[in-house]
């Protein structure tokens, strides 16, 4: 038998404090590509959106997102927007430093205790059962009586979509929905 060949080991991702998973959202993944950006081969890739004129709609590594080389070279943005009143360095840290997501509409960041949220991923309705002050902020979003219809209808992969986020500070859950 002969031996198999060892695995690429991948080095550790940046941290990413307002994204803290973006392998397990699909934000980040394998790749023996060089970078766009830097020109390095860095073991990752990010996948999400990228908001530019003049960006390329793939290849850049995280770290060059995590350093703000990317923000910085393609006057670039890795979501739409921030909701809520925080400062212009969370605005900077999430918008320009942070890895972003794919959603249905245009993806936006949720804030909370004046900063912003950390996002867990997308969630159906099964996923959001451990999480009742999330579904209390998508009830305040559809106040009507097709609410719960609307609630038993989400799905994690398919549409409609919440998108999961906690607190950094109080660890309360947060979501939005939305859907094609």
């Amino acid at each position: 038998m002969s031996p198999q060949p060892e695995a690429r080991r991948r080095p550790a991702l940046p941290a990413f404090p307002y994204h803290p998973s973006p392998v397990a959202t699909g934000s980040v993944t394998a790749s023996d590509a060089p970078c766009v950006c830097c020109g390095q081969e860095r073991g990752w890739v990010y996948t999400g959106p990228v908001h530019a004129i003049d960006a390329p709609d793939s290849g850049i590594c995280p770290y060059c997102i995590a350093f703000g080389k990317a923000a910085e070279r393609y006057d670039a943005t890795f979501a739409d927007g921030i909701e809520g009143d925080v400062s212009e360095e969370v605005v900077e840290a999430v918008l320009r430093r942070t890895p972003g997501f794919v959603a249905w509409q245009s993806p936006y960041w949720l804030t909370h205790c004046g900063d912003g949220a950390a996002f867990l991923g997308r969630a159906g309705a099964k996923e959001l059962e451990k999480h009742p002050e999330a579904v209390d902020r998508l009830r305040a979003e559809w106040p009507d009586d097709r609410f719960d219809d609307f609630l038993a209808a989400l799905d994690e992969d398919g549409g409609p979509t919440a998108y999961l986020f906690r607190c950094r500070h109080c660890a309360t859950h947060l979501a939005y929905a939305d859907f094609t």
